[in-house]
């Protein structure tokens, strides 16, 4: 019994003066009443996540301090998990077992199993499997039959099977197809047979995914992590500092690492085992002209969120839905997607993400939609982007508004340097950060806007489109140019694509495809883009080349000639935002006029256009279907070349409100030409000199206006 003193040398009454001081030390434990839990509980099934104006009222009430309410809450979601993990993990037990016993009970039944047929043993499986890969195998040589048939039937004049028999060439489709592509435009023969180029459609992009097979244990392990990333995202959006500090450069909000890495610790702080990984985030906040409901309805539609966002996304597609959540609101609704983000120049690669889209509804009004990435085991080698728990909170605002902040963040391997002009873009993470996703979302939402309003207005019409259907009709057919032009820009893995030297260091970037499209010429198109950099602001950038006066100078195509602007329609707040049909002076095509969409936010601009014969204007002006008229876009894209000016602070109209003004602009020209209008037909090196030579020569006429003492 003298060993309970401690051993300090104390005598007995000194030991029990000491136990007395430590029991008026000790803080008498509170216990709370059954009305104070009953009233916690009910407030926790309707919401476990109170904030702080319910958690004092919740106090008031219970006479508890806020404290009290807090860890009270605390403590019970923790609980709550807890018992979750418990019955989660006795039923995959149980389910383990069953399964174990069942494959007994196969193995063992097999043993006994005798052919009908001969009375002998079963076939064995691995001859079985044998039997099937040679049928595949069979196949696979009559369909390369079949095809080097076709194509040598096309040079020879007949059949292959009314020639004699010659031995087998040792050379595969690959080793044809690379020796008449890769090598134009270095000493190679003087045509391309297109046949040759598979899956080359652009209406049938070649997505890197298959139909995956998820089973109800990865069902499971998908809603703990979709559940998971969403208190993440939470905690991000609402908290301020500690996790967030105000950058001294440009007064955007920067992740303080280390908070985060204390607030949420992690086994493994990098999903990448490479050295060269970067981490980006960003958060920002803005009020969008659409209500939260109709945001999150385009936001869980993979197809609608290409729509929305065609600048930024140029392939999604929804894998699997896990939960459809509730009707009406998507509240619980989980989604597996694929997801291909672009920025608008060939030399920026895409990122790719299979991620977990979630959506919950917070509270009345209030929802929140978090994105993280899931590693799908087939596909982990092909994805060097790994999105960290990221997405948006949407809160109801009056008058069909809404407030949307917006978190952006991603593990980054650089296993290829980026290009030095779009460097600091890139690392900055404004080339994929939160306020290019926002500004972009203000600016569709405000086009979105201008679609539903059903007057007409003759000074922003120019008297020209008479009817609130035409000029919806006309809305759609830019709609489609813009995305159409979007897409032949982008890096994309559905493309396939070689670099011809140009008369800068970067070089023009071709992609060639057989078009079958409904809203395309039939037949071959060429797109051609290349970027470089002005010492001029997008601003002054976007602004020549919107300006119908100055075309001449830089639209070579032409002639010189001035254009006017016969029809104008308004599509959003800014000026540059506009859709243009403009028409020719001085030219013989008198029945060829131009559709013109520009575009502009803080992130950067676009100024797309399109020659469109007279009578299929008509047809969009009179309200009808646009969707069969043939586009085959060109234009410019304007980028902040992320370079921070340090001068007076001057600022133009691109700047950011937090008050950057960028050194430069980076600018994509890219055309599209048709070839041919004949499916079969080859492109020669004359069109791929033409159009390097069409390049080469706006280019230089761009520098030479923007550049020079005028300017």
């Amino acid at each position: 019994m003298d060993c309970g003193s401690g051993g300090v040398g104390a005598s007995g009454s000194g030991g029990d003066h000491d136990s007395s001081d430590l029991s008026r030390r000790k803080k008498p434990y509170h216990r709370h009443t059954a009305h104070q839990i009953q009233r916690l509980e009910s407030m926790f099934k309707e919401c476990p996540h109170p904030d702080e104006k319910q958690r004092l009222h919740l106090s008031r009430e219970l006479g508890l301090a806020p404290r009290q309410i807090k860890f009270w809450f605390q403590n019970r979601r923790t609980q709550m998990k807890a018992q979750h993990e418990r019955a989660d993990n006795s039923a995959l037990r149980a389910e383990n077992d069953k399964i174990r016993c069942e494959n007994i009970a196969i193995r063992e039944a097999l043993k006994n199993v005798i052919c009908p047929s001969c009375g002998g043993p079963p076939v064995t499986e691995d001859s079985y499997f044998d039997d099937q890969k040679m049928r595949m195998e069979n196949a696979q040589l009559k369909e390369e039959l079949d095809r080097v048939s076709s194509i040598a039937a096309k040079y020879i004049g007949r059949p292959i099977s009314q020639l004699p028999p010659v031995q087998p060439v040792h050379i595969s489709s690959l080793d044809i197809r690379m020796a008449s592509f890769d090598g134009y435009g270095v000493g190679a023969g003087p045509s391309l047979d297109l046949d040759l180029l598979p899956g080359s459609s652009s209406s049938m992009p070649n997505l890197p995914f298959q139909p995956v097979v998820i089973s109800d244990m990865d069902k499971s392990l998908m809603s703990d992590i979709a559940a998971n990333a969403m208190e993440e995202l939470l905690r991000l959006l609402q908290t301020n500092e500690p996790l967030w500090i105000k950058s001294t450069n440009d007064g955007k909000d920067v992740l303080n690492l280390e908070s985060y890495e204390r607030i949420f610790p992690k086994p493994n702080n990098t999903h990448f085992k490479s050295p060269n990984i970067r981490v980006e985030a960003s958060r920002d906040s803005g009020v969008v002209i659409m209500n939260g409901l109709a945001l999150v309805d385009m936001f869980m539609d993979s197809n609608k969120w290409v729509e929305l966002f065609p600048t930024i996304v140029s392939i999604a597609k929804t894998i699997e839905v896990i939960s459809p959540g509730m009707l009406g609101t998507h509240s619980g609704s989980l989604q597996l997607m694929y997801e291909e983000l672009q920025v608008l120049s060939p030399l920026v690669p895409t990122r790719e993400f299979y991620t977990l889209r979630y959506c919950q509804q917070i509270e009345q009004g209030l929802w929140a939609i978090v994105n993280v990435s899931y590693d799908l085991p087939q596909f982990a080698s092909q994805c060097r982007s790994h999105r960290l728990p990221s997405g948006c909170l949407i809160q109801d605002m009056p008058n069909g508004y809404s407030k949307v902040t917006w978190l952006e963040r991603v593990e980054i391997e650089d296993k290829t340097p980026i290009h030095r002009l779009y460097r600091d873009l890139v690392h900055s993470g404004s080339a994929f950060g939160a306020e290019r996703w926002l500004t972009t979302l203000q600016r569709m939402c405000e086009w979105f806007a201008c679609l539903r309003v059903s007057s007409t207005s003759t000074r922003d019409l120019g008297g020209v489109i008479p009817s609130p259907e035409g000029r919806r009709s006309m809305m759609k057919l830019a709609q489609r140019m813009v995305n159409n032009f979007c897409t032949s820009v982008g890096t994309s893995n559905s493309h396939r694509s070689t670099t011809l030297s140009g008369s800068n260091e970067v070089g023009v970037r071709v992609t060639v495809h057989k078009s079958s499209d409904p809203g395309q010429p039939n037949g071959i198109v060429l797109s051609a883009a290349t970027t470089f950099w002005l010492p001029v602001s997008p601003q002054n950038v976007f602004n020549f080349f919107k300006d119908e006066r100055t075309r001449p100078q830089w639209d070579v195509l032409s002639s010189g000639n001035a254009v006017q602007e016969v029809a104008h329609i308004a599509n959003g707040s800014h000026p540059g935002n506009c859709i243009s049909v403009l028409r020719a002076f001085n030219t013989s095509h008198n029945n060829m006029l131009i559709l013109q969409e520009s575009c502009i936010d803080s992130s950067g601009s676009l100024v797309v256009y399109c020659p469109v014969d007279l009578p299929a204007i008509n047809v969009a002006m009179s309200g009808e279907d646009p969707s069969y008229i043939p586009l085959l876009p060109s234009g410019f894209t304007i980028t902040p070349d992320g370079h921070l000016e340090q001068g007076d602070g001057a600022s133009t109209s691109s700047s950011t409100g937090h008050g950057r003004s960028s050194g430069g602009s980076l600018i994509t020209v890219a055309f599209q030409i048709l070839v041919s209008s004949l499916p079969s037909a080859k492109l020669n090196l004359d069109s791929v000199t033409t159009v390097n030579n069409l390049i080469g020569t706006t280019v230089q006429q761009i520098k030479a206006a923007l550049n020079g003492p005028s300017s």
